[in-house]
C-alpha cells in the first residue's frame, strides 16, 4: 500500500488545514499509511488531538521580513525537513504553494516520489517573485487536485493545467453543543436582545468583511440596533494589516460601534469556537473569493442558517433560498437584505437550517478519502530505499 505524507506550511486551524487533518484522519481509519508534515511550533503541536502520526517542524521566524520572504524561507524550511524523511513515503501530498514547491524540490533531487497538489485558491500575490512561484506551484507537480468545478476550470483556463475534482468534507461532530453555562456567558457578551451573526475568517479581503460592515449599517439605519456581528478567526500567513485597519477605521462613518455592533473575538480555541457556533443565529460569510468555504458546511452541522455570496462554487452545493440565502456577490445592499429576512422571519431560519442539515451527508471525509485513493492508485511511484 502506498505511504503517504499530507504536508501544510501551516498548523493554523483555517480551511486548508482543517482540510488536511480532516482528510489524514478518513485515511488513517482507513487504514492507509499517512502521516502529516506541516510548519509550526512543535512544543505547541497541532491545534486539536489526533490519532494521526504527524511532525511539525519548527517554522522560520516572520519578524522583520515581507511576505516574499517568508514565502521562500518557509518553501527552504520546508524542503529540509522532508529531505529528511522522504524515504518513508511514495506520495507526497502538498495542500499549497509553499508545501508543493518544497515538495517539488525533493522530487527533483532525485528522491523516487510522485507529488501531488491541492489547490484549495489562488492567492492575489503581488510581486513577480511570487506570483511566479505559484505558477510553478500548479504547473510542476505530477498531478493536481481542487476541491470544485469552479477551481477546475480557472486552472484550466487560466493556467492551462488539467485537475482532478476531489470535493470536501465536514466532520459533523466536531463542535459538539457547548454547556448552557457556556453559551449563556458568550451571550453576555453581546447586546441584549440582537440577533448575532458570526463571521468566521477574520477581517480579510477575501472574506467581503467590508461588505459585511456595510450590510450591518445599512441594518442599523433602517431598523435600529438589531444585530451584532462577531467575527473570530485572523492568523493568516499573509498580512491583511491595511485592509483590516482601514475596515476598522471605517465603523464610526458607518455608525458601528466597536465592541457593540462588531465584535472582533481574534483566533480561539476549538470549545470556545464551537460555543461561538452554538450561540449564534446566523453564519454571514459574504466571501469574495473561495475554493470551497468549509466554514459554511461547518455553520450547518451545528444548526445555523447560513448566508453566504453567490459565488459559483458556493453554487455547486447551495441553493438560494433552500439551503442558503445567497446573495449577489459584493452587494451590500442584498446582503442587507438577506440578513434582514433572517432576522424577521424564523420560518426561513427552520427552513435554512433543514436544508444545510440536509446537504451535509453528500459530503463526508470518508467519501473525499476515498476519492483520494482512486487518484493515489494512477500515480507512478518509485522504489523507495
Amino acid at each position: 500500500m502506498t505511504a503517504l505524507a499530507l504536508i501544510a506550511h501551516s498548523t493554523r486551524p483555517r480551511g486548508g488545514f482543517v482540510h488536511t487533518l480532516g482528510l489524514a484522519e478518513a485515511l488513517h481509519r482507513a487504514g492507509v499509511d499517512v502521516h502529516l508534515v506541516a510548519l509550526g511550533d512543535p512544543d505547541a503541536g497541532l491545534f486539536r488531538p489526533t490519532q494521526v502520526p504527524h511532525t511539525v517542524l519548527a517554522g522560520p521566524p516572520k519578524a522583520g521580513t515581507t511576505l516574499q520572504e517568508r514565502v521562500f524561507a518557509a518553501i527552504d524550511t520546508l524542503e529540509a525537513g522532508l529531505h529528511g524523511m522522504v524515504g518513508r513515503f511514495d506520495v507526497l501530498h502538498a495542500q499549497d504553494c509553499i508545501a508543493a514547491r518544497a515538495a517539488v524540490r525533493v522530487r527533483n533531487a532525485g528522491a523516487p516520489v510522485s507529488v501531488v497538489r491541492t489547490v484549495h485558491h489562488v492567492d492575489d500575490f503581488t510581486t513577480q517573485a511570487l506570483i511566479d512561484c505559484q505558477r510553478a506551484a500548479i504547473a510542476e507537480p505530477d498531478q493536481v487536485f481542487v476541491v470544485s468545478e469552479q477551481w477546475r476550470s480557472i486552472l484550466r483556463d487560466e493556467y492551462g493545467r488539467d485537475a482532478a475534482v476531489v470535493p470536501n468534507g465536514v466532520d459533523p461532530d466536531r463542535f459538539p453543543p457547548p454547556e448552557s453555562a457556556v453559551r449563556a456567558a458568550l451571550r453576555a457578551r453581546v447586546p441584549e436582545g440582537r440577533f448575532l451573526f458570526l463571521g468566521v475568517g477574520g477581517v480579510e479581503p477575501r472574506k467581503g468583511t467590508v461588505h459585511a460592515f456595510r450590510a450591518l449599517a445599512r441594518l442599523r439605519r433602517e431598523l435600529g440596533p438589531v444585530a451584532t456581528l462577531a467575527i473570530v478567526g485572523g492568523h493568516s500567513f499573509q498580512d491583511y494589516t491595511a485592509y483590516r485597519d482601514a475596515a476598522l477605521a471605517s465603523l464610526p462613518e458607518l455608525g458601528l460601534v466597536l465592541g457593540e455592533d462588531v465584535l472582533l473575538l481574534g483566533t480561539v480555541d476549538e470549545a470556545e469556537l464551537a460555543g461561538w457556533y452554538h450561540t449564534a443565529d446566523a453564519l454571514c460569510f459574504p466571501s469574495v473569493k473561495e475554493g470551497w468555504g468549509l466554514v459554511v458546511l461547518e455553520a450547518m452541522s451545528t444548526g445555523l442558517p447560513v448566508i453566504a455570496s453567490d459565488l459559483p462554487v458556493f453554487g455547486e452545493y447551495l441553493v438560494d433560498g433552500q439551503s442558503a440565502l445567497l446573495p449577489r456577490v459584493g452587494d451590500d445592499g442584498e446582503l442587507a437584505a438577506a440578513m434582514h429576512r433572517l432576522i424577521a422571519d424564523a420560518d426561513l431560519r427552520e427552513r435554512l437550517v433543514a436544508g444545510g442539515h440536509a446537504v451535509l451527508p453528500q459530503y463526508t471525509w470518508k467519501a473525499s478519502a476515498a476519492r483520494h485513493l482512486e487518484l493515489y492508485a494512477g500515480l507512478p511511484t518509485g522504489t523507495r530505499s
